[in-house]
């Protein structure tokens, strides 16, 4: 791979796609071309990448040769169909949907946490869910420490989630109840203005788990490598644009103290504490918006457990990029050491 890679995206028209060239551009990620790729309704737009126009191309099976570095963030069906083809063509895939994130020949990477998997690829390393990667940024420095046995994850979903048309329905929605008006849903499955619902992902009839529930566990089992973890999570959606938050409370082997926490978590990669009970000051979606970092705060011994063992907190984190776009680009940024490591 040469040091000025060439760079296709795929779903560039997308609210992750237009974060890829902001990522790009804001830390300096070198590239050789930026090939622009969307459906074919899209081909022919054009949009700026570092002060140059880029023509925005059909994705079509021809599109990756002399591609470097393929990133994919269109969906599952599009990641499934079209990254092989990448692959074959000599392009390395940072997959960000969940089509190959349970494969075992594809790496799940967070790079504060399992960087080392990604020499392990065979063409396509794949991007964690959001709330997995929300969850476990946090999560894997107190785990290495003092074992995680036991999760309990309640989410607070944004709209970006779901994509930029969710992002847009909230938005109109929104005024369309401040004006009085009457407002049909055509993207999410219940009314978002100033409401909360469970994620708009298929229930398991057996389970009474959505499908985003079940990315969760089985993607930190994956991650943190321990299929014995206890996890249980509830997802639900609500109405705020671009931040991901949660609830979370972990249980350790041994106990553990607030004050630990926050000592490992000061030091801690990819993660800045918010956490001023004086002035009742923790992580919001207002002032992750935009950041890298998951804001971690609320640090607090769980009563429930009489042991000692459990914590309780509070994270948010932006969706658009350390759940999605910035985790994929730090991946590619480690693709060139890992490749000669």
């Amino acid at each position: 791979m040469t040091d000025d890679p060439v760079v296709a995206i795929a779903g560039v028209t997308g609210a992750v796609g237009a974060e890829f060239m902001a990522t790009m551009d804001k830390r300096g990620f070198r590239v050789g071309k930026l090939k622009a790729l969307a459906s074919k309704r899209s081909a022919g737009k054009r949009l700026s990448f570092r002060g140059q126009e880029l023509v925005i191309e059909e994705l079509t099976e021809n599109s990756f040769e002399g591609v470097d570095i393929a990133l994919f963030s269109a969906g599952s069906s599009v990641s499934r169909r079209f990254s092989p083809i990448a692959v074959k063509a000599g392009a390395v895939v940072i997959d960000n949907s969940s089509a190959f994130r349970m494969d075992p020949d594809a790496p799940l990477v967070i790079p504060e946490i399992n960087c080392h998997r990604i020499r392990e690829h065979k063409g396509i390393i794949a991007v964690p869910n959001c709330s997995a990667i929300t969850a476990l940024v946090p999560l894997w420095p107190i785990h290495r420490n003092n074992r995680i046995k036991r999760l309990i994850i309640s989410t607070y979903q944004a709209a970006s989630g779901a994509g930029a048309a969710a992002m847009q329905e909230l938005l109109d929605s929104t005024r369309a109840h401040l004006a009085g008006q009457a407002y049909q849903p055509k993207v999410l499955p219940h009314p978002y203005a100033f409401n909360v619902f469970n994620h708009d992902t298929r229930i398991d009839p057996e389970t009474g788990y959505n499908e985003e529930e079940t990315k969760v566990i089985r993607e930190t089992r994956k991650i943190f490598e321990d299929e014995s973890i206890a996890i249980g999570v509830t997802c639900v959606r609500v109405p705020v644009l671009r931040v991901h938050s949660q609830a979370i409370t972990f249980e350790c082997e041994r106990p553990i103290n607030e004050q630990e926490v926050r000592e490992i978590l000061a030091g801690a990669p990819g993660v800045r504490i918010v956490d001023d009970r004086a002035k009742n000051y923790f992580p919001m979606p207002i002032d992750a918006s935009g950041q890298d970092e998951v804001l971690v705060g609320r640090i607090r011994k769980d009563l429930s457990d009489p042991s000692g063992r459990s914590i309780a907190m509070f994270v948010a984190t932006d969706q658009l990029l350390k759940g999605a776009a910035l985790n994929a680009i730090q991946i590619a940024e480690l693709l060139p050491q890992r490749a000669m490591a």
